[in-house]
């Protein structure tokens, strides 16, 4: 997603999430907070995957929080 992203939007950085925020949706295999994050910049990709918890609102802001903080790791590299 992070690459298609970049590819359509001609942009060197990039950034794609995908997941359960909640309340509903989660399984034993991937329960509610199970968040996948992907950061591109030029042709580097990082993913990462992320257990939060179950309340919807916590999860988009730790998911929003975590994907700034993966580009920024990047960015210092």
């Amino acid at each position: 997603m992070a690459h298609n992203v970049s590819e359509k939007l001609k942009a060197d950085c990039s950034i794609a999430v995908s997941g359960i925020a909640g309340p509903d949706g989660g399984t034993p295999e991937k329960p509610v907070g199970t968040t996948w994050i992907c950061t591109k910049i030029n042709k580097e990709i990082v993913t990462q995957k992320y257990q939060f918890g179950t309340s919807r609102e916590e999860n988009i802001n730790r998911t929003t929080n975590m994907a700034i903080l993966q580009m920024i790791k990047m960015l210092k590299r």
